[in-house]
């Protein structure tokens, strides 16, 4: 297990910066940090072709979203604006993030 602390978070929406996808938003739904990837809702979608199971009977093909990598994503601020992340002291001397561009904390 790696120590990397991403400033991008479960739940936060993002922009994606470069790929296929360039100029879609989204919340992000999973970080995998080890490998440096984020899973992103509704961007990029691949099939996936499963057998029949107890979830699925009929089997067939699934559309569900693969992972990307986080230096393709950007935060979006609460305005909707793409934003860098920075990380300062803030009440209770605790670090909180906040957007670069309008200098508010991120929640």
């Amino acid at each position: 297990m790696s120590n990397i602390k991403f400033k991008i978070k479960k739940g936060d929406t993002v922009l994606v910066i470069a790929g296929d996808d360039k100029g879609k938003k989204g919340r992000v739904l999973e970080i995998i940090t080890d490998k440096n990837r984020a899973v992103v809702e509704g961007i990029n979608m691949v099939s996936k072709h499963t057998k029949p199971n107890a979830k699925h009977p009929q089997g067939g093909i699934i559309k569900q979203e693969a992972s990307l990598n986080i230096s393709n994503l950007m935060l979006v601020d609460g305005a909707g604006n793409p934003t860098r992340v920075g990380r300062r002291l803030g009440e209770k001397n605790k670090l909180v993030r906040f957007a670069k561009t309008t200098g508010e904390e991120i929640k």
